[in-house]
């Protein structure tokens, strides 16, 4: 377990609804898969890397809605920059996909 954080730590963290719009395989990464995530009118488009590509193709994201973290500092992977993260469930064997259900609003914050 990790060390216990404040309240007020936690809410530093700002997590939102986004919808996958597109999804690129970069030939340059074994790992990393890209996705370009509409989170809404207020934040708008960011592009998001996450290392899943052994486990999901792209069919498992496209049009599909997911939990983003939105204010994280920007990171380079390879030759792309990663604008947040799309959460997922830790599992020893694969990354579990958290799939909102479409009635989640674009943009909504998770609390």
């Amino acid at each position: 377990m990790a060390e216990t954080i404040q309240f007020n730590d936690f809410l530093k963290v700002e997590m939102r609804v986004g919808r996958v719009i597109e999804v690129i395989v970069p030939e340059w990464s074994e790992k990393l898969l890209q996705f370009k995530v509409d989170l809404g009118s207020e934040v708008g488009e960011k592009i998001i890397l996450s290392g899943v590509k052994k486990w999901y193709s792209e069919a498992d994201f496209l049009n599909k809605k997911f939990p983003f973290v939105v204010n994280l500092a920007e990171r380079k992977m390879g030759p792309a920059v990663s604008q947040g993260m799309m959460m997922m469930v830790d599992n020893q064997e694969k990354p579990i996909l958290i799939v909102l259900d479409d009635q989640a609003e674009l943009g909504a914050v998770l609390c």
